[in-house]
C-alpha cells in the first residue's frame, strides 16, 4: 500500500515540522505565500497583506533561487525556457538567467507546462510544502488520495474521487487548477512517475514491477509516460544511474 506521506512527489510529502509558507502562486510576476511566523518562512520585507496573504513579488522567488534557499524547497518549481528543464530551488546546477525563468506551483504545472525534471535536484524528492491551505479540507484531501492511488486503478475516475471528498468534479477541477496548476488528472500522473522515478534510482526492481508498484496499468504506458516526462526512457536514466561517471553522466543528458 502506497503512503501519502511518503516522498510522492512536492505536492505530497509531508514538510518536516510543517512549517513553511502555506500559500504559494508563482507565475509570470507574482509569487503568493502565507505570512507564517513560526520562523521558516521567507523575509517579510516588502511585504503587503491581502486577504490574509502576504503578497511576495516575481524577485522574491528569484531571490530564493539564486541563492538556493532551503525555506522554499517545495514551495514552488522553476522551469528554465532556454533547457526545457524544472528545479527544485536548491538545485546545485548554475542558475539560469532570470529573464529564461519561470515559476510554478507545483511539479504537475510545471510539467503540464512541459518542462522535465532536473536529474540533479529531482523534484520527485522534494518535501510537500502545501501551498493552499485555504483550502485545505478538499484539495489536501483529493490530493492525499491521489498520492494513495486513488486515480490508478481500472475504475478510477477524476468523478469517483471528487465524490469521496464532497464536491463535484467541476469544482475539485476547479481548485486544483487554482492551487497547483494543473488538473487531478495531470497531478495523478506526476505523483506516478515520480513514484516510479524513485523506484528506478533506489531499487533494482524490474520495469515491469516499478509499472505496476507506480500504479501504471501496463509497461508500455509506463515507458509512454515517462519517455514523454523526462525525454528518455526509464533504461536509459537507470543505465546512466549506475554508470561509474556517476554525475558527469547525469548532466550530458541534458
Amino acid at each position: 500500500m502506497r503512503s501519502s506521506s511518503a516522498c510522492a512527489s512536492a505536492i505530497f510529502h509531508p514538510c518536516a515540522g510543517d512549517h513553511l509558507p502555506s500559500q504559494v502562486a508563482c507565475g509570470p510576476t507574482l509569487c503568493s505565500l502565507d505570512s507564517d511566523s513560526t520562523g521558516c518562512a521567507p523575509s517579510s520585507e516588502r511585504v503587503r497583506t491581502s486577504k490574509g496573504f502576504a503578497m511576495l513579488d516575481h524577485a522574491e522567488c528569484e531571490r530564493a533561487r539564486v541563492g538556493r534557499n532551503p525555506v522554499y524547497d517545495g514551495v514552488f518549481f522553476s522551469g528554465v525556457r532556454t533547457t526545457g528543464i524544472y528545479c527544485r530551488p536548491v538545485c546545485p546546477v548554475r542558475p539560469a538567467l532570470a529573464r529564461n525563468v519561470q515559476f510554478f506551483p507545483s511539479a504537475a504545472a510545471a510539467e503540464a507546462a512541459g518542462f522535465r525534471p532536473c536529474l540533479r535536484c529531482r523534484p520527485e524528492t522534494a518535501p510537500f510544502c502545501p501551498a493552499w491551505r485555504g483550502s485545505i479540507t478538499t484539495a489536501e484531501r483529493a490530493a492525499r488520495l491521489i498520492a494513495d492511488g486513488a486515480l490508478d486503478g481500472d475504475d478510477a475516475s477524476v468523478e469517483a474521487l471528487a465524490a469521496r471528498v464532497g464536491v463535484g468534479s467541476r469544482h475539485l477541477a476547479r481548485l486544483f487548477a487554482k492551487h497547483l496548476g494543473a488538473s487531478p488528472s495531470q497531478v495523478a500522473k506526476t505523483a506516478r512517475i515520480q513514484r516510479a522515478k524513485r523506484l528506478l534510482d533506489e531499487t533494482e526492481l524490474s520495469m515491469t514491477d516499478i509499472a505496476l508498484r507506480a500504479g501504471f496499468r501496463s509497461l508500455r504506458r509506463f515507458n509512454d509516460v515517462f519517455l514523454e516526462v523526462y525525454k528518455r526512457s526509464p533504461t536509459e536514466i537507470r543505465r546512466t544511474r549506475r554508470s561509474p561517471r556517476g554525475r558527469s553522466d547525469a548532466e550530458a543528458l541534458w
